[in-house]
């Protein structure tokens, strides 16, 4: 048996409520019974909670991805900074102008080539294993030098 009850909606959510029952070919009355079904079901708190966790869970994943690559990143950097100064050697007064020439026009290459690379999906990143294991027998090689 059902009692009758007598509900004021706002226009606007009975609208959504009718298109909402036109799309899905059910009655109104059965959306509204399923919304405060759902309202008042104590697994309702525990699904949002579990869904809040699970995003959060992915937010967390991918913000260590981030972070893991921001450091590849940084460190490749540093360590091609830190070559490029220890080997190249400072040019004479008269050999600027080619040099920077010759540098424009590698780095338009440089440039090019990143862009293509990131046009067909590929990085550098990507090519770097997530668990790097450390060498344990280097210890033991260089103990053995």
């Amino acid at each position: 048996m059902r009692d009758r009850m007598n509900v004021y909606f706002p226009p606007d959510m009975l609208r959504q409520i009718a298109d909402l029952a036109d799309r899905k070919k059910i009655s109104r009355s059965a959306i509204v019974e399923a919304a405060v079904a759902s309202f008042l079901s104590p697994d309702g708190a525990d699904k949002r909670e579990a869904a809040l966790t699970r995003r959060l869970d992915r937010l967390t994943r991918q913000m260590q991805r981030v972070e893991r690559d921001l450091g590849v990143t940084a460190e490749t950097l540093a360590l091609f900074v830190r070559f490029w100064l220890s080997v190249t050697p400072p040019l004479p007064s008269d050999a600027n102008a080619a040099a920077q020439a010759k540098g424009r026009e590698r780095y338009e290459g440089f440039i090019e080539t990143v862009g293509r690379r990131l046009q067909q999906g590929q990085s550098f990143l990507r090519e770097i294993p997530d668990d790097i294991e450390p060498d344990t027998n280097a210890d033991s090689r260089d103990e053995d030098r």
